[in-house]
């Protein structure tokens, strides 16, 4: 297991690579000037050859590529053209925000995705597998941007004033108070990578409710959370579900299954116990793939409904030509997705125990 771990976690490094490789030239030769994206009406000439050669803009691109990898090697991951800060910096208040969305989204296409699959098989051919398939028919071809545009019209124009609404935007109502979970846990002095983990995990808020005890910031995030993640997740339950069933049906086909049910095997029994587990791999790997539909969506997502996320931190950086963002988030969403996809690998040995992974 371990040989199989560090063997998957050595081949993804040319994976990294070659995905920056292609972003970063894609970012340079796409039409655009950077400078007069930052600076707008003060971007004279003599400003912007200043600006071009303090980033290095002006030279090879092979050389501005190995410039670059030198800086990733030693954990910098550069400074942002429009902003002017550490790439890292922004990503550590962007990450947050996109991880809780994708997780809540990931928990809420999860579950009911293969609910829903369960139920649809369980009553192959009879009404509620009709309606499960068609809702997930349609929750397939609608776009993430359409949906959002209806949840938000629907929970917060019509339902207005009534005990379903909910917000359309934001993270948060104003006056609802965020403690970092240092200062709540009476470390305010805590200082290093401690800190910094800390303050990572503040930046999502239902997790910094759970651990600060504080019920108003919990309640308020997950109803700010509740759109997003249903708007974001809708096209993976879709999927999710659609697998879980043919997964399912495939499996209750199998002559063990026959065997369980000439025993006398309650039908229950026969489903849970010995159909759905031997049904879980190809489910979770599409939970697995599932991630990275998420996270790309999430740019759309956070978009409609005014997330201060990663997706709308990369859609301002390409709108701005802020290269260096682009390729700073570029990698990270790779790492992450590389992670969890060799998380889904591993899991297979638990879900399976004929699979062995060397």
């Amino acid at each position: 297991m371990i040989r199989y771990v560090v063997r998957r976690l050595l081949a993804s490094i040319p994976v990294l690579f070659g995905v920056v490789g292609i972003v970063f030239v894609l970012a340079r030769i796409i039409p655009g000037d950077p400078c007069r994206s930052a600076l707008g009406e003060r971007a004279t000439d003599e400003i912007c050859a200043a600006f071009i050669a303090r980033y290095g803009l002006d030279q090879p691109i092979p050389v501005q590529f190995v410039h670059y990898v030198g800086q990733i090697l030693t954990g910098d991951l550069g400074t942002s053209i429009q902003r002017s800060r550490p790439v890292m910096d922004i990503l550590m208040e962007r990450l947050p925000v996109t991880m809780e969305l994708t997780l809540f989204a990931l928990l809420f296409s999860s579950v009911g995705g293969i609910l829903l699959g369960l139920v649809a098989a369980y009553r192959r051919n009879s009404p509620a597998d009709v309606l499960v398939m068609v809702g997930a028919n349609f929750g397939v071809s609608i776009p993430v941007f359409v949906l959002g545009l209806i949840l938000a019209y629907v929970f917060s124009v019509i339902l207005k004033d009534m005990p379903f609404a909910l917000p359309p935007s934001g993270r948060l109502t104003p006056g609802i108070s965020v403690v970092p979970i240092a200062v709540a846990w009476g470390m305010p002095d805590l200082a290093g990578p401690p800190r910094a983990f800390l303050d990572f995990v503040s930046n999502m808020y239902v997790v910094n409710g759970l651990l600060t005890l504080n019920g108003a910031l919990i309640g308020d995030a997950l109803r700010h959370l509740l759109l997003p993640a249903v708007a974001l997740g809708t096209i993976s339950l879709a999927l999710i579900a659609r697998i879980t069933r043919s997964s399912l049906l495939d499996v209750l086909g199998l002559d063990f299954v026959r065997t369980a049910r000439a025993k006398g095997v309650g039908e229950r029994s026969v489903i849970f116990r010995h159909g759905l587990r031997n049904a879980l791999l190809p489910i979770a790997t599409v939970v697995g793939l599932t991630l990275g539909g998420l996270l790309s969506g999430a740019v759309l997502t956070e978009s409609i409904f005014s997330l201060p996320g990663v997706g709308r931190a990369v859609y301002e950086a390409i709108t701005g030509r802020d290269y260096i963002v682009i390729q700073g988030f570029t990698l990270v969403i790779a790492l992450i997705y590389i992670v969890v996809n060799l998380l889904v690998d591993v899991s297979y040995a638990f879900l399976d125990p004929r699979i062995r992974l060397r």
